[in-house]
């Protein structure tokens, strides 16, 4: 008898057995054992690794989303591989790195090639009922075809007061954002169709602060008492002597002009702190609230829950306010799995990523992940006692084109941080976390690193090249007569909306991205051809370098040009 038959009838004996023994059918044992879990993903915007009572912050009140992490899995060291809002949502909901999706504010939309791959579209497509409830956070027209239940709402940034956050109804009063996100998620909860696992998406808006107030913060009043009595600690590092060190592009952009909004008084410094521990703890109030939802419902015990922050966050740690640098404080957001079938805890030092997430819900799932994501599923740290993701370095990267933040870029390790500004690539700073985890001694001149410097460059530069948006539009076939600057546009589908054009006086300047000579900064045209303009001076017999990069339909950012001497 061949292998293959011998172990079919032995299965068939098993079968015939475990009927026998347990006077079930195995269609229902079957069953049972293929019962795909529910999954309830929660993103906060703008929770810090530490903004967790489980982690030992004593301004954190955070019980529910502890007990979480005291009986599931928690990543110390998630890592947000972009640390804003906007574009690391693009990377939760597409799998991939801001360098391959290009989507940030200033997009006018996601690419629609990177949403057909969308996660919570293959969940659907696998079965799933799944719902988004609160701030999507990404440009896009077809959230029918991702969720069957939906309603996307954020902060109204236009608003000076209150109603930022108070304007969502429940029956006759008006609620903070906070409490209708947690009252839609019950809803949705008890209309989930009970023949279909659900997957739901709630993205709360707070502890974000309402940037165009004077108070900054709004929260519940029954939060009124959390840290009520308390004189919260002054920021680490956030003497005059960190603010000096950080460069001046730093210095010229929003991080310190919202510190001023929020941090440069102790008043303020108290008010916001505490606003922002008083609207985390409103979500935790709402976490418990589900949670007794699942077990009135009588599903807690096959619903998968992950807790995870969208990026970092600033409290005044070196005069600054906000997120978007390449620092740690930014960088680093809590994450949480909570799997009740495997309800063993642990603690994981390695990496993981915002980019994860899809890759973990979908394994939930039982759903094959795309090759073309970047992310690799944590579902095996739920399972298993040993893993290891084999992940050494990271890129991480913020690269929204805005005048008021400067773009930066880097790797990260374990024990190493290297990374640079993209306006300036002179500028850079190179980190030993293991000996120095708040970042505060630059390596970048120190003789004894150099050769770990050399290395993280390189390391930056492959990946800045593996991860390289496939559908950028780039100029081509660049020219420069002496009076005009020319080239042509590589992709006749894609339409060229704006154009940046960048000289330089010398080699390393050009290969900094440095215009010292004349920096046209975004340039709102389809011209590809442009006049230079009087006031740009080139002397006869100085040496000089250009390059330019261009704008596709959905204003993403296109890749510069090889630099050409003049």
């Amino acid at each position: 008898m061949k292998i293959k038959e011998t172990l079919k009838l032995t299965a068939l004996v098993f079968i015939a057995m475990l009927q026998t023994a347990c006077g079930k059918k195995i269609t229902e044992v079957a069953q049972v054992e293929e019962k795909k879990p529910n999954i309830i993903f929660i993103l906060t915007d703008d929770q810090r690794w530490d903004a967790l009572g489980y982690v030992g912050n004593k301004l954190a009140h955070t019980p529910e989303m502890d007990k979480l992490a005291e009986s599931g899995v928690f990543f110390k060291n998630t890592i947000a591989t972009t640390p804003i809002c906007s574009a690391s949502r693009a990377s939760i909901i597409s799998g991939l790195q801001e360098r391959t999706h290009n989507y940030s504010f200033t997009t006018t939309a996601i690419k629609d090639a990177y949403m057909e791959n969308a996660y919570p579209r293959l969940l659907k497509k696998s079965g799933y009922y799944t719902g988004l409830y609160g701030k999507f956070g990404v440009k896009y027209k077809k959230l029918d075809s991702l969720y069957d239940a939906h309603e996307n709402f954020g902060i109204r940034y236009n608003k000076k007061d209150y109603t930022s956050y108070y304007y969502k109804t429940l029956g006759k009063d008006t609620v903070h954002l906070t409490r209708y996100t947690g009252e839609k998620a019950l809803q949705f909860i008890d209309k989930a169709p009970a023949d279909k696992p659900f997957c739901l998406q709630l993205s709360f808006s707070a502890p974000h602060a309402s940037d165009n107030t004077v108070e900054q913060y709004f929260w519940q009043e029954e939060n009124n008492h959390i840290l009520e009595n308390v004189t919260v600690p002054e920021a680490n590092i956030a003497t005059d002597a960190y603010y000096d060190k950080l460069p001046q592009l730093v210095k010229n952009g929003f991080n310190r002009l919202r510190w001023h909004w929020r941090y440069d008084t102790p008043e303020k410094y108290q008010h916001s702190v505490k606003g922002y521990f008083r609207m985390l703890a409103g979500i935790d109030n709402e976490i418990a609230k589900i949670r007794a939802k699942l077990e009135a419902k009588g599903i807690a015990d096959n619903t998968v829950i992950v807790v995870m922050g969208d990026n970092g966050f600033f409290l005044g740690e070196r005069q600054i306010a906000g997120k978007w640098l390449m620092y740690d404080n930014s960088l680093r957001v809590p994450l949480i799995i909570y799997d009740p079938r495997n309800p063993t805890h642990k603690d994981v030092e390695q990496m993981a990523l915002n980019i994860d997430i899809p890759s973990t819900i979908l394994d939930f799932a039982g759903v094959k992940a795309p090759a073309t994501w970047h992310g690799k599923s944590l579902k095996p740290f739920v399972e298993k006692e040993n893993v290891n993701l084999e992940r050494d370095t990271i890129l991480v990267e913020h690269l929204w084109d805005f005048k008021n933040i400067t773009p930066s870029e880097g790797v990260r390790t374990k024990d190493w941080k290297y990374f640079r500004y993209v306006n300036d690539k002179s500028i850079e700073e190179l980190y030993n976390l293991k000996d120095d985890p708040r970042e505060t001694n630059n390596l970048v001149d120190n003789a004894q690193y150099q050769d770990v410097l050399k290395n993280l460059r390189a390391k930056c530069e492959d990946l800045i090249n593996k991860y390289k948006d496939p559908y950028v539009l780039e100029a081509l076939n660049s020219t420069f007569d002496g009076e005009k600057f020319q080239w042509t546009v590589s992709d006749k589908t894609q339409q060229q909306t704006a154009y940046q054009i960048l000289v330089a006086s010398s080699q390393e300047n050009i290969d900094n991205n440095i215009g010292d000579v004349w920096n046209s900064t975004r340039v709102k045209s389809a011209a590809n051809e442009v006049i230079k303009p009087n006031t740009v001076k080139l002397k006869k017999g100085n040496a000089y370098f250009w390059k330019a990069r261009i704008y596709d339909e959905l204003n993403r950012t296109g890749v510069y040009t090889k630099a050409q001497k003049i």
